[in-house]
């Protein structure tokens, strides 16, 4: 069950499931996760589940939402996301059988790019082992970080002719065809194949 984290000065002040369909964030005592501080809108953002996708929703809040340091109106969140709300800090974290809110479709997400985006570089991942086994996940934003906090996370940037990949944290290394990865950036080639906290996987360029 995916999870939000919050944090206030570097604390973890409580820990959230989101297990409905609509969790309502704000400063007012009748929202789901209620945060009483003055940056904090009354009904400040929600999170919508939507066939095991979350996405953040900003509701007109004054001091707005922000994902990965940049304002949202709506977003879906992928594991590893840092919220911003009002003086809070909040880390979304997916399912723990490989982020099951960042594995869609191919279908579905083809479809959901926007035309002028068709001649755009596009890069996937599919897993290969473990419950998620056979799903591919889109990378669809600039870097997109994969693995489990605490065991293993790297991540993935898009750049204007490649996909490259690097090793965040995590005393448990990801492997790259086999080869231990390291913080230095190195580049993808189709069908080469990750391990990361006991998962495999394998890049896929078109």
């Amino acid at each position: 069950m995916p999870k939000i984290v919050i944090m206030m000065d570097g604390n973890v002040i409580k820990e959230v499931k989101l297990s409905k369909e609509r969790t309502a964030l704000g400063r007012r005592p009748y929202n789901d996760i209620v945060i009483e501080h003055l940056a904090v809108s009354g009904e400040h953002a929600v999170f919508l589940m939507q066939s095991g996708v979350v996405f953040v929703e900003d509701l007109n809040s004054t001091n707005g939402t922000f994902v990965n340091g940049r304002a949202v109106k709506k977003q879906q969140l992928q594991h590893g996301d840092t919220l911003d709300v009002g003086k809070c800090k909040i880390r979304f974290e997916a399912d723990a059988d490989f982020e099951k809110t960042m594995v869609v479709s191919p279908v579905k997400a083809h479809a959901a790019l926007p035309v002028a985006a068709a001649a755009e570089l596009r890069g996937y991942i599919k897993v290969l082992t473990g419950p998620a086994g056979g799903r591919e996940m889109v990378l669809t934003k600039v870097v997109t970080t994969v693995g489990k906090p605490g065991i293993s996370i790297a991540a993935i940037t898009r750049r204007q002719q490649n996909f490259v990949v690097h090793y965040v944290e995590g005393p448990d290394r990801p492997l790259l065809n086999g080869a231990i990865l390291g913080t230095d950036p190195v580049a993808l080639k189709h069908g080469d194949q990750i391990e990361l906290a006991g998962t495999q996987m394998q890049f896929l360029q078109s």
